[in-house]
């Protein structure tokens, strides 16, 4: 076997020469600020750069709770799916009647009224408490709320709050809020026991219809009487935007939002439509022709359609989300002046009132078909159907999340 040769002296001090040198070149150049080696194993630092952040979600109003699905806000409205607090509470359609001061309580299995409630001068709406355990009828003109309890059917003690003529709950349930539609005031005020916390004035006339955003960060409200709409931070209680509608003698009333959070619909009963908003950034507004008197707004309980009542022509429309259209016109067989209403809780059955004819029309949400047409007081508004499916109510006549 061969014996390896040793380097002789001169070859290692050579080597250990050279070695030297290239030490002494590479700490030359990083003094002069030539650039180093890429280091083998990145730094932290340079681990995080590589790796960005996915975008943070805005965040929603404090103590709001959190959607059940991002991407539907009516999420938990579906068919029955009734929260454990109104489980026990006999179903039951409340008809508010202006022109009578009553409210008729009608039993939706037969059709019937069961009962007339006596309440205070011009009750417009009945409206859902946030936490869902009472029914608040708004009488305008009388200056008062009227209690009903849902599980009784039992009216309380009326109490004085100035011009309501309709209601609405901040999504954390914080603040009731009413819309002083003849004082030009939004009052922000307890949600049990009316008391004022905050007024807001505008400078708009007829403040009556809102919905919240999907965060619940603000909401966006109707002027009836001067066509225009305004933007409200609901944390900071403060009007943040205000636009006029670009139609002469526009009429703004219900306002909905749809179901992925994105667009504002607004009912416009003199532009025979509805307003199409881009509410986070509040332009402009087009309209969308569907009959005349365009009235109320209601989502299907599949949140895939939205019922809208033409109160002029005695038609409801219907609007796919999907789509983005209108697909189906229902007309009502003898006419009529259908308003404002609700959906059943198991989503069969459109309840509206006819505001002009002394009656309520119960629609079936399949078919279009009417089912029933009841009497009632003068001047039907803003009845409610209760219970409904959902966690919380928004107000109005039931916009539950």
């Amino acid at each position: 076997m061969p014996i390896p040769s040793t380097p002789s002296p001169y070859r290692r001090n050579k080597a250990v020469l050279a070695a030297t040198a290239t030490a002494l070149l590479l700490g030359s150049l990083a003094a002069c600020g030539s650039p180093r080696p890429a280091t083998p194993h990145p730094s932290a630092a340079t681990t995080k750069a590589a790796v960005p952040r996915p975008a943070a979600a805005p965040a929603g109003l404090p103590g709001m709770p959190p959607l059940l699905q991002p991407d539907d806000i009516y999420a938990a409205d579906r068919p029955n799916a009734l929260s454990p607090v109104v489980k026990g509470f006999p179903s039951r359609v409340y008809v508010p009647n202006t022109n009578s001061n009553t409210v008729s309580v009608i039993d939706p299995a037969t059709y019937k009224v069961i009962e007339t409630i006596p309440v205070g001068n011009q009750p417009q709406h009945v409206v859902p408490s946030w936490d869902l355990k009472t029914l608040w009828v708004n009488n305008d003109r009388g200056h008062t709320l009227t209690p009903i309890d849902p599980a009784t059917g039992v009216a309380g003690k009326p109490v004085e709050v100035h011009d309501p003529y309709n209601l609405y709950f901040t999504p954390n349930g914080k603040y009731a809020v009413v819309m002083a539609s003849l004082d030009r005031e939004l009052v922000f005020r307890d949600p049990h026991t009316m008391e004022r916390r905050k007024t807001v004035p505008v400078t708009c006339y007829g403040v009556n219809h809102a919905d919240f955003s999907a965060d619940g960060r603000y909401f966006v409200v109707s002027c009836e009487f001067s066509g225009e709409l305004l933007k409200v931070d609901t944390e900071k209680m403060e009007v943040v935007g205000q636009q006029k509608l670009p139609l002469e003698g526009a009429m703004p009333q219900d306002v909905k939002l749809s179901p992925d959070g994105k667009t504002f619909y607004v009912a416009d009963m003199m532009a025979h439509g509805m307003w199409v908003l881009d509410g986070d950034r509040f332009t402009t507004p087009t309209l969308l022709p569907t009959g005349k008197g365009c009235h109320g707004l209601y989502v299907s309980r599949d949140s895939k359609e939205m019922y809208v009542s033409n109160r002029g022509e005695g038609t409801i429309s219907v609007f796919d989300f999907t789509k983005n259209a209108l697909t189906k016109k229902w007309k009502l067989p003898d006419g009529g002046s259908p308003d404002m209403g609700g959906v059943s809780a198991d989503g069969k059955v459109l309840w509206l009132s006819g505001r002009y004819d002394s009656e309520v029309y119960a629609i079936d949400t399949t078919s279009g078909k009417q089912l029933a047409r009841i009497p009632v007081g003068s001047g039907p508004h803003g009845l409610a159907v209760y219970p409904q499916p959902g966690r919380y109510s928004l107000g109005h006549t039931g916009v539950f999340r």
